[in-house]
């Protein structure tokens, strides 16, 4: 295996893990599966981090990497967190605000990437995001139910401020929008 398509697979690799971890948490209230399922998604989010740095660090960065990662990253963090409402493990309107500004934030880069070729890479708000997001998710399947409460809340403050702070930087592209 070329060392160039380690990130790649690794990608890959997540967006297999999101049906067997759905498939865990459909069985319902199991404790057992739920700790299951939080240790698939927790190799999954560490996937998420590894496949970047290896990829940034080889210096084997592929289009195929920049579409795949981020959206690898949505559908797990967005199917995790629709299966725990579902589970009665998070607020519905939380997670609606998280997935709203999920939707938005990729509407945006799309536009950016159209109008000019800029890429809205990732600030530290919207890692902030993530990581809290992650381990929300962990600690609320692992039925760490005050820690996955504490974070969830933090992960909600982070998903709206890093929405808004991309919108604000990117305020140019809607300017006269509204007249």
């Amino acid at each position: 295996m070329k060392k160039e398509n380690i990130p790649n697979i690794l990608t890959l690799g997540r967006i297999l893990f999101i049906p067997i971890f759905v498939l865990l948490l459909s069985f319902g209230q199991s404790p057992v599966l739920h700790k299951i399922a939080a240790i698939i998604f927790a190799i999954a989010s560490i996937t998420d981090y590894l496949d970047g740095y290896l990829a940034r660090k080889w210096q084997v960065v592929s289009n195929f990497g920049k579409f795949a990662d981020p959206m690898a990253d949505k559908l797990l963090v967005m199917s995790a967190f629709i299966m725990l409402v579902g589970l009665n493990m998070a607020p519905a309107w939380v997670v609606a605000i998280i997935i709203c500004r999920e939707l938005a934030v990729t509407g945006l880069r799309l536009l950016l990437v159209e109008t000019g070729g800029t890429v809205l890479a990732a600030a530290m708000p919207g890692k902030i995001k993530t990581f809290s997001q992650m381990f929300a998710i962990i600690f609320l399947l692992f039925h760490w139910n005050l820690l996955g409460q504490i974070t969830l809340y933090i992960a909600l403050f982070f998903t709206v401020y890093s929405g808004y702070d991309y919108f604000k930087g990117s305020a140019y592209l809607f300017k006269g929008t509204f007249r």
